[in-house]
């Protein structure tokens, strides 16, 4: 069995080359990331009790993300000390997220994988797996994958998009058809998964909730920032029960 979607992985694919541009095709992710990149540092330093003060807080953090794109959040990530692994269904992504990760030095090991594949053998304190559910085929054999991985004092990031009459309008009509944001079909509505349905399948894997919060943008500042409504992006953090 699989969870890739190969349709999806070919669009990705024909954009790899423009990961990197931040007013590329991908500039709304360039946008999201200080947000994401923060809020993955907060909920380390309060999980594992991490150093603040430190110029690499994560030195002692094992990092798998999943569905790792360009590696956009795999570099910062590994500057602030992380042992970084990403992996995606994608080769052209991979091929130019090493390429990236070479330029500027960093050491970051790349695989064109999924984590069904059962090609990564070791665990990880940090699983990541930010906008890429909403992609995959077969969510429940995605989510027990991912889970297998974690440490059993991990945490797992899941970041996606709710299943709401306000999410189609913004992330689809708005975002892809007009404001063009994202190009046309990068999204379908009804693969969107609500929080709850999120939290269901992580119960049957063992796995309780220990945040959600909702991601509003902000038109008018042109910024991204944390809210407690989750009616159309959110992240979800979660560790074994």
């Amino acid at each position: 069995m699989t969870t890739i979607n190969q349709a999806e992985i070919q669009k990705f694919s024909k954009l790899a080359d423009e990961w990197w541009d931040a007013n590329g095709k991908f500039k709304p992710l360039h946008a999201f990331n200080p947000i994401r990149i923060k809020y993955i540092i907060d909920k380390c330093n309060e999980h594992f009790k991490l150093n603040k003060k430190d110029k690499t807080p994560l030195s002692s953090i094992k990092v798998l993300d999943i569905g790792c794109g360009g590696g956009l959040v795999c570099e910062p990530l590994s500057r602030l000390g992380a042992e970084v692994t990403g992996i995606d269904a994608s080769n052209k992504n991979i091929e130019v997220a090493k390429i990236h990760a070479k330029k500027n030095g960093l050491k970051i090991r790349y695989l064109n994988t999924s984590p069904e594949k059962k090609k990564i053998t070791e665990k990880f304190d940090v699983i990541l797996n930010l906008e890429v559910i909403e992609h995959v085929d077969n969510v429940d054999l995605f989510l027990k994958s991912s889970s297998d991985l974690l440490k059993k004092n991990g945490i797992m990031f899941i970041a996606t998009i709710n299943r709401t009459f306000e999410s189609y309008l913004k992330a689809i009509i708005g975002a892809e058809y007009l404001l063009r944001w994202l190009p046309i079909g990068t999204h379908a509505w009804d693969k969107f998964l609500k929080p709850k349905e999120i939290e269901e399948r992580l119960t049957k894997l063992n796995m309780i909730r220990t945040n959600l919060d909702g991601l509003r943008y902000n038109i008018l500042s042109n910024d991204w920032a944390l809210s407690k409504n989750c009616s159309v992006n959110f992240i979800i953090v979660a560790k074994q029960n």
